[in-house]
């Protein structure tokens, strides 16, 4: 039986995004680690680092796979939004908006790969994972102590 076969042009420009937003996220993390004030700096900032490592991992990923399939990896970076904000709870929601893209991006990606590649579609859906479990993090860090209902719906 003939597997359905991939855009490769479409996959390659989705993982350009991907990669893109990623790197738009290191920056992102790193400048608002910068802006971090007050008692709960050290642990907030460890954080944020970490969050931009691991964009960093992403777009490493997302650049292999775009290669992996013979294309040019971008330069560019994806939108940066200097809102002037910087109270956690602020910064939290940017993250929190941020993440909804990327996550929609990567869903995007599935629906394009999904029953013709399964390095693809597994690398797809561990992001959706990963991009998931990360809204859901900033989502209780957005709370009240003790508020059990989601902040984000």
């Amino acid at each position: 039986m003939n597997q359905p076969s991939l855009d490769n042009s479409k996959v390659i420009e989705t993982l350009n995004r991907i990669l893109e937003s990623e790197l738009a996220g290191v920056v992102r993390y790193t400048h608002y680690a910068f802006m971090v004030f007050g008692y709960n700096r050290i642990p907030i900032i460890s954080w944020m680092r970490e969050q931009a490592n691991e964009g960093l991992r992403h777009a490493q990923e997302a650049g292999e796979l775009i290669t992996h399939l013979g294309g040019h990896p971008s330069l560019a970076i994806g939108p940066l939004l200097e809102t002037h904000k910087h109270d956690i709870g602020d910064i939290l929601r940017e993250s929190l908006a941020h993440e909804g893209e990327a996550l929609s991006t990567y869903k995007e990606l599935l629906s394009l790969v999904e029953g013709k590649s399964v390095l693809l579609e597994d690398y797809a859906r561990r992001m959706i994972t990963e991009e998931e479990m990360h809204q859901g993090e900033v989502d209780k860090m957005l709370r009240k102590p003790g508020d059990l209902a989601s902040v984000s719906g």
